[in-house]
């Protein structure tokens, strides 16, 4: 895959995670953190990097526990 691409879905997932941080409230937070890491897992996939795609993987996983857990209450 071309390399403007690849660091083009790089920096989308990162311009999502720190917006992400800029939100007030868990449950917004969460959910556009869910999406970063979905962005970096395709990030991940493109560059063959396992360590990123596992370790979005369980943060995407985390993320939704936590999510259930907030819309529940």
């Amino acid at each position: 895959m071309n390399s403007l691409i690849t660091d083009t879905i790089g920096y989308v997932g990162l311009v999502i995670n720190l917006y992400s941080m800029s939100v007030k409230g868990e449950y917004k937070l969460r959910l556009i953190s869910t999406i970063a890491n979905l962005v970096y897992i395709v990030y991940g996939i493109v560059l063959h990097a396992f360590p990123i795609i596992i370790g979005c993987a369980i943060a995407v996983l985390l993320h939704l526990y936590r999510l259930k857990n907030l819309k529940s209450r």
